[in-house]
This record gives C-alpha cells, sequence and structure tokens, in this order.
C-alpha cells in the first residue's frame, strides 16, 4: 500500500512561504497548500503594485546575500531577468543632501568645519571612555558613533520610523541593522571603497554598492516562484485568511480553519510567516495565558506609501533618499525608475515613492488619498525634488504590520512565545511576521530553507531561530555531531 502524502499548510505567500512551497515542490511526495489573505499578489511586502502600467514597491528590495543558497534561488527562479544595479543613496539633512555610504570631503564641506570637528571630538569622547552595556537604541548608537552623529544622522529619521523615542527602542535593533559599521569603517569605505574581491562574507551589508534586482520589480521574483510551485503540484489559495488552529496530539495532526462555516482541513505540519500576535491568537488550546499575553504586547509599526507619477527632471537618480530632517514627514523617499527603467513606461516620467510611517489607524494612515498626496507634493517641493505642477497623477498604498516593532520588552515577550511553540511538534515560524524579527528578505528564505530540510529530515535538526541577520545558520552547542558546535551540511553557508 501507499503512503499517504504529507499534508503540509503553509499560511503567507511572502519570501518565506513561497520558498518553502517551491523547495517542497521539487522534492516531491508532499501535499502543499499555501493560503494567503492578498486577492491576487503574493510575495508580502516584497510584493509589486501597480497603476495605469507604472510598477512599484513596498519599500525598496535589494536582492542581496552573503548566502550562495539563497543567491542561487534567485537565479534559478528568475535567471536574465535579475538586472545587476547600482546602488546610490543618500541622506537629507538641514536642507543639504550628503551621499551614503559617507564621502568624507563631502560631509566635512557640508556639516562645515566647526560641526565636523565637534563630531569627531564626541565619536573619540565615546570610544574613550564606553559606557556600560547599552539598552536601548539611543546607548548602542551614541557608543559607536558619538552623541552628535546619533543626533545629526539617527535619532530624527529612527523616530519617524518607530513612532516612539531612541530611548524606547531596544539596542538589539541598532546591533542587528547597523551590524558591522562605524565611523570608522564608513570613512575607510569613502577612502577606500569595498571589494568584492575579499568575499561577500566580508561585505558589510550597509555599504554595498550594487545589487541584483527583478526588471519587473521584486514581484516578478514571487509571481514567477509561485506559477512554478504550482506547475509542480502546489496548492496556492488566494484571497483566503486562516482564522484558527488546533493541535490533537492524538493524532498528531493540525486541524486549520478558513472561514467559520468550513470544516477544518487537517495537516501535518504547518509553516507559518502570519505575524505572531495574530498566530497565537487564532491557536485553539495550545498556548498558555502567559503566552497569549505576550503575544498580544507585541507591537508592529504600519506605514503607507504615496505614489506620485511626475515629470522627470533629473533632479533624483539615487534609489532612494532617506529624509532625516525634521521639518517634515516623509521618512523615506524611493525612485523607482533607479530601481529599474522597466518599471515606467512612458519617456520623459519619472515614478516617486514618498513611505510614511505611521500606526493603523492613526491620523496619517486615516487621512484621505487626496490629504496624502498634497502632503506629499508638498514635501517633494519642500525639499527639492520637484517643481509646481510636475506631478500628473498619484496613488496610495497602506501597508499594516510591516515592521516588528524592537521596543525595550518585546524580547521578553518573545522568549515566552518561542519556549511554547517550540514544543508543539509541526509547528514552525518562519520570515519577518512570523518570527517577529525585523529581517532581510533572505533571512526570510534561509528560515524557510531550513523549515524545509526539517520536514524532509523527518526531525527538527535545525533550529530556525540560529538564522542569522547575513541568512547564516549558526548552532550553539552540538546536537549529537562533533563539528565543533555547528551543523555543517554544504548546502547551507557558513561564515565564522
Amino acid at each position: 500500500m501507499q503512503t499517504p502524502k504529507k499534508k503540509i499548510a503553509i499560511i503567507g505567500a511572502g519570501p518565506a512561504g513561497l520558498t518553502a512551497a517551491y523547495l517542497l515542490g521539487k522534492e516531491g511526495g508532499y501535499d502543499v497548500t499555501v493560503f494567503e489573505q492578498h486577492p491576487s499578489l503574493v510575495g508580502g511586502i516584497s510584493r509589486t503594485e501597480s497603476y495605469k502600467g507604472y510598477l512599484f514597491d513596498i519599500g525598496g528590495h535589494r536582492f542581496f546575500s552573503k548566502s550562495q543558497e539563497v543567491e542561487s534561488f534567485w537565479t534559478e527562479i528568475l535567471g536574465d531577468d535579475l538586472l545587476e544595479r547600482p546602488r546610490s543613496s543618500r541622506i537629507y539633512y538641514n536642507r543639504k543632501f550628503f551621499s551614503y555610504p559617507l564621502a568624507a570631503g563631502e560631509a566635512l564641506r557640508k556639516l562645515g568645519l566647526l560641526e565636523s570637528v565637534r563630531c569627531v571630538v564626541s565619536y573619540l569622547q565615546a570610544r574613550l571612555k564606553p559606557a556600560s552595556t547599552p539598552r536601548s537604541f539611543e546607548d548602542w548608537v551614541s557608543q559607536a558613533f558619538g552623541e552628535r552623529l546619533y543626533r545629526i544622522f539617527f535619532k530624527t529619521y529612527t523616530e519617524k520610523v518607530w513612532g516612539i523615542p531612541c530611548h524606547e527602542i531596544s539596542a538589539d535593533w541598532a546591533a542587528q541593522r547597523i551590524k558591522g559599521l562605524s565611523l570608522s569603517a564608513a570613512i575607510r569605505n569613502a577612502i577606500l571603497p569595498q571589494s568584492k574581491s575579499k568575499g561577500k562574507d566580508k561585505l558589510i551589508k550597509t555599504l554595498i554598492d550594487s545589487f541584483r534586482y527583478p526588471k519587473y520589480g521584486p514581484g516578478q521574483m514571487w509571481e514567477t516562484c509561485r506559477s512554478k510551485a504550482v506547475e509542480m503540484g502546489v496548492c496556492v489559495r488566494m484571497n483566503t485568511t486562516v482564522t484558527r488552529l488546533a493541535y490533537h496530539a492524538n493524532r498528531r495532526t493540525w486541524d486549520l480553519t478558513c472561514q467559520p462555516d468550513e470544516p477544518a482541513e487537517h495537516f501535518d505540519y504547518v509553516i507559518s510567516s502570519a505575524p505572531l500576535r495574530q498566530l497565537v491568537a487564532g491557536v485553539h488550546g495550545a498556548f498558555s495565558p502567559a503566552a497569549r499575553a505576550a503575544a498580544a504586547a507585541l507591537r508592529y509599526r504600519d506605514f503607507l506609501t504615496v505614489v506620485l507619477i511626475l515629470k522627470d527632471r533629473q533632479l533624483f537618480n539615487d534609489n532612494w533618499i532617506y529624509i532625516h530632517d525634521p521639518s517634515v514627514k516623509v521618512g523615506r523617499i524611493q525612485n523607482f525608475k533607479s530601481w529599474s527603467p522597466y518599471m515606467v513606461p512612458e519617456e520623459g516620467m519619472v515614478c516617486y515613492g514618498l513611505e510614511y510611517f505611521c500606526f493603523e489607524g492613526d491620523g496619517l494612515w486615516s487621512a484621505s488619498d487626496e490629504k496624502l498626496t498634497q502632503l506629499a507634493v508638498a514635501e517633494l517641493e519642500k525639499i527639492g525634488l520637484a517643481q509646481p505642477g510636475d506631478v500628473k497623477d498619484s496613488y496610495v498604498v497602506r501597508q499594516p504590520k510591516a515592521y516588528p516593532v524592537y521596543d525595550q520588552f518585546y524580547q521578553d515577550h518573545l522568549n515566552i512565545i518561542r519556549e511554547e511553540a517550540d514544543k508543539l511538534p509541526g509547528l514552525m515560524l518562519v520570515g519577518r511576521n512570523g518570527m517577529h524579527k525585523y529581517n532581510n528578505q533572505d533571512h526570510s528564505m534561509m528560515t524557510a530553507m531550513l523549515a524545509v530540510k526539517n520536514i524532509v529530515a523527518g526531525r527538527p535538526v535545525y533550529d530556525l531561530w540560529r538564522v542569522n541577520q547575513d541568512a547564516e545558520y549558526h548552532e550553539e552547542g552540538a546536537r549529537g555531531n562533533d563539528t565543533g558546535g555547528r551543523l555543517v551540511p554544504s548546502a547551507v553557508s557558513h561564515n565564522g
């Protein structure tokens, strides 16, 4: 008698969910269903939206990873439709544009000699007299760059992004997102840029000067991935929200319900990239009141993009600009034509995305599209990136739960949830919201890759929480192996 196929439910058709679906489809022998709540688009926050032929991202998504396994996956899916693009970004501060990464001479000139000296003195003071272990983002950055540079180039933008003071943001955020970067590293890079010849594992991601990018935006990667997974027998159910999960210990299966009036479906494994707060609330009878309270306390930052279609006056050729100036509300501006010229269908036109960070339901989020367009046009002209009358059309996209918030209590909440989730057989948490971990898509993909390896092995060989921000797997403590405390299968990238 033929052994029944293992049934696997994947919640969310973002980078993590579709990576798992594709790899399981390649393995064969599994009955895989992906549940995605968006009516038509896959990719999650890495999707590509369109309006009148113009294509745009929900934020910008560089395709660069230190993991060769991830890079090979991207190449396998899109091949020649992955373009090599130059990276160009700037910081707008005090009505001036600063190259990012730092160009030492330009920064000195634009800050002025006196301010530059103050910044260097502040940096030296921080390095010579380091404080105790940093607890907040403010502590961490002030120690790494000096208080003066922190206030000029970090404080305003970071508080725009998160909507809370920097002293209430965990130091984990800075350590994770500014990994390997310091004032000295930035100055060295300005004088002697990073060489790709020394290997991707040695590069500082923040300072890379080029990256790959799909011809028609990141959504092209995930739409193609979905199509290839479906060809291999994977079922992708769009416009479908999972409302309830229940684990049955006697038969070691999960019951999954999509609508209250639909019968539950049985699965052997559940791979979830759903927001952790939402997942725990929807799991019946498995989490303690303490874990449910911890999940309810997790916070998210939402954001919206005002897309402006306007005459191209060649005023802005960067991929994006960080707006550190407190006189405007916009936090970051994307130029989608600089990501890929194929995203703008009309000659002489350009498409900008002005990103506003907010909380779902607040004044910005609830403002009408007309009011948001008026605000965006006024701020774009104030910054000097458009002239009156340039804007010909606009479109607004709202993105809930874009960023898991790293407040000072998030790790305590997460530890409680993880301890209980790890005891639930067949449940695997992957991706940004699934693990409440602000990560890049290569990290999300690597967690999914290892989840698939665990399913194929029939046991939890890999702890998905050991994937670091560079999409590398690091094991602390041996699990029945003699490899120095790390598992080293050839397909997984290791460094350090």
